[in-house]
């Protein structure tokens, strides 16, 4: 029986994949698992390179090869994976991370064995840019929870502290994957969130135990446009989702939490010479996100008020204090 599907999802990676695979092949355990490598219709030769290893090790690698890519931000790939899954336990890797402790599955399935009331498990793992942009950093702090809900992945801000090749968590915990899920660019989010909707538990492991790769060439973070509509609005798609998805018994700091996007359209590409798309912006910000008076105040007189009224205003306003002087 099949313990561990590992399931490596993969597009442009040619770069990056045999470190991947070499470091799942490294792994030391006491128990069969399968690595499902599925690409997502590479143009580069990421495809070729996983048949040469499905080659060498035919009873572990399965390729899954898709002749056209599958669309969905790649979590259609992922589904594709999930579907011919079979172990107990699944644990996701994207095609340019990779594992950096060669015990590390066998320690998290240790723990899920003897814990049932846990959903998933997951470990530390270390942020490294291939272009050196930013210094090597962690993806979790020193004071990580130990036990996590998911009332921890819900913040007025975005909330993201467990890396894709962090986890491992229970197959089949999650009966169906929703449309707002297809339809959102993060794939890690909207996963926390089905896993954790029925009070599932997460369990931290205070070690660093993978390498989360971010890289231009391919990187799906680097994407993230925090000021490009399509970026915002898809976000706002995906709160909107969870919010319904958990019943809205987080309504209030959710739509808080889309209320940031809504700015941040405020001061968007497209957006620079479209007065009524700021308006409703605006409006929807302050609607949601019900501000200070102060800041209140700040984005009507910058972004709803007419430039023209502004002005007038200012002028009138001003007048008595240029008479005054003049006089």
């Amino acid at each position: 029986m099949i313990k561990v599907s590992v399931m490596v999802l993969t597009y442009k990676h040619e770069n990056f994949i045999r470190k991947t695979l070499d470091s799942i092949l490294s792994q030391q355990v006491n128990f069969p698992f399968e690595i499902l490598v599925g690409d997502d219709a590479s143009p580069d030769s990421t495809a070729a390179i996983i048949k040469e290893y499905h080659e060498k090790y035919p009873d572990v690698i399965v390729p899954l090869l898709h002749e056209k890519n599958l669309g969905g931000f790649g979590k259609n790939n992922t589904l594709a994976a999930l579907a011919v899954a079979r172990g107990q336990y699944i644990a996701p890797m994207d095609g340019d991370d990779y594992w950096t402790n060669e015990h590390k599955l066998q320690k998290m399935v240790d723990f899920l064995d003897t814990h049932p009331d846990y959903v998933a498990c997951f470990h530390n793992a270390e942020i490294i840019f291939d272009d050196d942009s930013h210094p090597n950093q962690f993806v979790n702090p020193p004071d990580q929870k130990e036990i996590v809900t998911i009332e921890d992945f819900i913040g007025e801000d975005e909330v993201w502290f467990i890396a894709t090749s962090a986890i491992v968590f229970r197959h089949g915990i999650i009966k169906e994957y929703p449309q707002w899920f297809h339809d959102s660019k993060s794939g890690d989010i909207p996963r926390y969130i089905l896993l954790g909707k029925n009070g599932g538990k997460f369990k931290y492991i205070n070690e660093v135990m993978s390498v989360y790769r971010k890289n231009r060439h391919t990187g799906m973070s680097f994407t993230d446009g925090y000021n490009d509509i399509d970026f915002l609005q898809n976000r706002i798609g995906m709160y909107q989702g969870i919010d319904k998805e958990l019943d809205y018994r987080f309504h209030k700091t959710l739509n808080r939490n889309i209320a940031r996007y809504y700015r941040m359209m405020l001061d968007s590409k497209q957006y620079a010479d479209k007065y009524f798309r700021k308006v409703f912006a605006a409006i929807q910000y302050l609607r949601l996100g019900q501000p200070p008076r102060a800041v209140s105040k700040e984005i009507i007189r910058e972004y709803i008020l007419p430039k023209w009224l502004s002005k007038t205003y200012s002028f009138f306003a001003l007048l008595p204090h240029r008479l005054k002087n003049n006089s």
